[in-house]
């Protein structure tokens, strides 16, 4: 079994923030997929399902993003999993919007769900990074995470949705590399090839040893033999 976790705030007024795209990932997957019905557990909302040949459980904590280790390390004792069992699902503030990394290990770099995350299963889970820029000065983080995604992100965001719900069952086999190559395929498809351009029909030209068919008409030619 593996354990996806999605990191966010319960509660409607949260529901578009950036800070919760975590949830959205598994909420996008949940619905692709056919997975269960949410349901109230582990101090949090749980659907199960499989992805490919894997039985998968997805967490949305609701302890609020600082507490989500509480959750997750719930649901890890209960069903005696590793934390290489375990995937969360997160936002970035490093990455551009729109940028998709996986990782395994590595530090919280200040968030808050991550940090919890660490004083309750330890380092060793794996992630995935869900780039939403950052506001360009760290006074500002607080207030732009904690806001709804703006209209123009619109059509990136549904992309890096997608993109995660078709590689979701890679990551559930342990693929990162098939993983982010679905999503690299949603993000920025692959172009059309080009037509190639027709060039423009050349005019024959006469080989050097072929005659040259005489055009002269017949007052032409006297008037050339007596020149």
């Amino acid at each position: 079994m593996q354990l996806f976790v999605g990191l966010g705030n319960p509660g409607g007024k949260y529901a578009g923030h950036r800070h919760n795209v975590g949830f959205m990932a598994l909420d996008r997957i949940a619905a692709d997929h056919g997975f269960g019905p949410w349901k109230a557990k582990f101090q949090g909302q749980i659907s199960e399902g499989r992805l490919g040949g894997t039985k998968v459980l997805l967490l949305k904590p609701e302890t609020f993003m600082n507490l989500s280790g509480q959750s997750v390390g719930a649901a890890l004792r209960f069903h005696k999993l590793e934390p290489g069992d375990v995937v969360v699902f997160h936002d970035e503030l490093d990455l551009a919007p729109g940028k998709v990394r996986a990782k395994t290990g590595g530090g919280h770099a200040g968030h808050n769900g991550l940090r919890s995350l660490h004083s309750h299963i330890g380092a060793e889970y794996r992630r995935v990074r869900i780039g939403i820029g950052h506001p360009g000065h760290k006074d500002s983080v607080s207030g732009y995470v904690l806001h709804d995604f703006a209209k123009s992100d619109a059509d990136w965001l549904e992309d890096v949705l997608g993109g995660i719900s078709d590689g979701a069952a890679d990551l559930a086999a342990g693929d990162a590399a098939g993983f982010m190559n679905a999503v690299g395929l949603k993000v920025k498809p692959p172009r059309a090839k080009a037509e190639p351009k027709a060039s423009a029909p050349r005019t024959a030209e006469p080989r050097k040893d072929e005659p040259v068919a005489d055009t002269r008409s017949a007052l032409q030619k006297l008037v050339d033999r007596f020149r």
